[in-house]
């Protein structure tokens, strides 16, 4: 078990420092590194790296925005696999919805207990 925390407390730091030295050294926004990420996920999980990496990285694969990107595209492959054509436009968002659902979620009740100062 200790194995396992290691190697997720790994890899996601090194999505963390790819994404910090991204900021530091390009002039990239860090939106678009987010979207940069996701996309990544999507093509490794499209092309089936992404899989083998998370199951072998755990958490650190599959909690970052990368993770994010590979289960939107499990989920359009399940869903043309299922629904054709449809199952483009359907796929992604079913199988992100529990994590898009926890993340409004958890939003307004981070809004409801803060409250924000305004920027002097």
């Amino acid at each position: 078990m200790l194995v396992s925390f290691l190697k997720a407390f790994i890899v996601g730091g090194l999505f963390c420092v790819i994404g910090q030295v991204l900021i530091d050294l390009t002039h990239l926004t860090p939106a678009k590194i987010l979207v940069s990420y996701v996309v990544a996920g999507v093509v490794l999980g499209a092309v089936g790296v992404y899989g083998p990496f998370a199951e072998w990285a755990g958490a650190g694969a599959t909690v970052p925005l990368t993770g994010f990107g590979n289960i939107l595209a499990q989920g359009v492959k399940e869903a043309v696999a299922k629904k054709s054509v449809l199952g483009i436009f359907t796929g992604g968002m079913t199988a992100g919805a529990a994590g898009v659902s926890a993340a409004v979620i958890f939003a307004l009740l981070a809004a409801l207990v803060f409250r924000p100062k305004a920027k002097s």
